[in-house]
Order: structure tokens, then C-alpha cells, then sequence
């Protein structure tokens, strides 16, 4: 099922990096990636495929299990392109930081996401 480029920006902070059960981390990132997906991580990382998003977003996870992702403005759309800017942290507490993730896709997938990190 082909979704929007808001939808896909939102799942994607939601259902895959800011999943803790793995099976369903998984479910969301068959549902929404390409097979042949890639992630650049800005510190030099570039993961490719399924199971390497699905094992790097566990890792991130894992070193802070109850950070919770919040946009903080409304998904942008261009073209075949996406954005959105958000905060993350424990729920009540100041951000612990920032970023912007920018996805390209493909018929209605996750193609490529590429995270910057920004102040909170």
C-alpha cells in the first residue's frame, strides 16, 4: 500500500525509531520501506536495507528505551521528498536533542532517509 510522504515521515519516527517491540519495528519497516532502503546517519553511518534499518533503529532505541520522538512542525512535502524537524526525550522533560529527517520515496515507500542532527 502506497502511503503519503507525511505519513511515511510520521511512521517513521514513530512505528520504526521510536518503537520498542521489536516485532512490531519490524512489521512497520516491511510496511513502509523499500527493499533496497538506505540510511545516512550523520555520523558517517549509511545502513542498507530492511535489516540493517530495523537493526540500527533496535540500537538507538535501546540506549534510551523511554525517549519519546515529537515533530514540531508539520511534515513538509516536495516531490518525491520529505522532511519533518522534531525533539526527543523523556515525556515532561526538556528535549534531550533535535534533528530533521529528510526521506526520498518510491511509490509510496521509504526509500532513503537522511538525519541531521540540530540544537534543541
Amino acid at each position: 500500500m502506497p502511503y503519503r510522504i507525511s505519513t511515511l515521515l510520521t511512521r517513521n519516527l514513530h512505528d520504526v525509531f521510536g518503537e520498542n517491540d521489536p516485532a512490531r519495528r519490524r512489521a512497520a519497516i516491511d510496511e513502509i520501506f523499500t527493499e533496497d532502503c538506505m540510511f545516512y546517519d550523520p555520523k558517517g553511518g549509511v545502513y542498507r536495507g530492511r535489516d540493517e534499518v530495523d537493526r540500527i533503529a533496535g540500537e538507538v532505541k535501546a540506549t534510551h528505551p523511554d525517549f519519546r520522538y515529537q515533530p514540531i512542525a508539520e511534515p513538509e512535502e516536495v516531490g518525491n521528498g520529505g522532511r519533518v524537524q522534531w525533539v526527543s526525550g523523556r515525556p515532561g522533560e526538556a528535549p534531550a536533542y533535535a534533528g530533521t529527517d529528510f526521506i526520498i520515496a518510491r511509490d509510496g515507500r521509504i526509500a532513503a532517509v537522511y538525519l541531521f542532527f540540530d540544537k534543541p
